[in-house]
């Protein structure tokens, strides 16, 4: 059996059976590699900066639900307990003007078992050109000695860039209660408390008015039955 030679040259027929790409071919390759795997990229970088900001709106939005649930909660419950006494010796029931307000309430579920507690809700500087809301606790000592403070301020609402609390005043025989930046009278408990926010972002603080459940006149009537009971029985 005879071999066939493949070509009438003297070039190897392996080396005539190979063939490589040229460098313009594989810089090409590489350009186009470098294209596909840039777009990719920009779609994992878009998806996952889609993903993050929704995640942000959606705790954005519980924090702003959860922190109306627990301030209308709050507000409705004041009780008609003391905090304090001013000079005169008169009970201190509520105090509040546009920036910050103090009251006693019961705290809901597990944390009530401490009993009505002083909460006072502030809104401070959150050093970045705006403002949070902030509540802090403490407990009401039963022998009348000061407030026990309770841990640092719980943050209830940050990224407000303004806001204001106001007191609408009981309503009169005559006339209509009003709005008040302040309160004017710590001995009484306003009618309704409203808080007003304007935050950062895309979301709104729907405007909240709590009424109040107790009788506004409640801690004039305890302080006069205790004068009552305080005076002697003569016959």
């Amino acid at each position: 059996m005879s071999i066939r030679p493949c070509s009438p040259f003297p070039v190897p027929c392996s080396r005539r059976a190979q063939h490589g790409f040229s460098l313009l071919e594989v810089l090409g390759a590489l350009a186009l590699m470098a294209l596909l795997l840039l777009g990719v990229y920009s779609g994992v970088r878009t998806a996952t900066r889609s993903v993050r900001s929704g995640s942000i709106a959606v705790e954005r939005l519980d924090q702003l639900r959860s922190a109306q649930q627990f301030m209308r909660q709050e507000l409705t419950q004041i009780a008609a307990v003391p905090q304090g006494r001013d000079q005169n010796g008169d009970s201190i029931y509520f105090t509040g003007d546009a920036q910050s307000m103090r009251f006693v309430a019961p705290l809901p579920g597990y944390l009530g078992k401490l009993g009505p507690q002083l909460q006072e809700w502030k809104l401070v500087s959150n050093d970045k050109g705006g403002s949070r809301l902030e509540v802090r606790f403490a407990l009401l000592p039963p022998d009348g000695s000061n407030p026990k403070p309770l841990g640092e301020p719980e943050v209830l609402m940050d990224d407000v860039r303004e806001g204001h609390f106001s007191y609408r005043t009981p309503d009169l025989p005559d006339q209509p209660g009003t709005w008040q930046a302040t309160w004017p009278d710590p001995r009484l408990l306003p009618r309704v408390v409203r808080v007003e926010l304007k935050l950062d972002g895309l979301h709104d603080w729907p405007r909240l008015d709590a009424p109040l459940r107790i009788d506004p006149t409640a801690g004039q009537q305890m302080d006069l039955l205790r004068g009552l009971r305080r005076q002697p029985v003569t016959r």
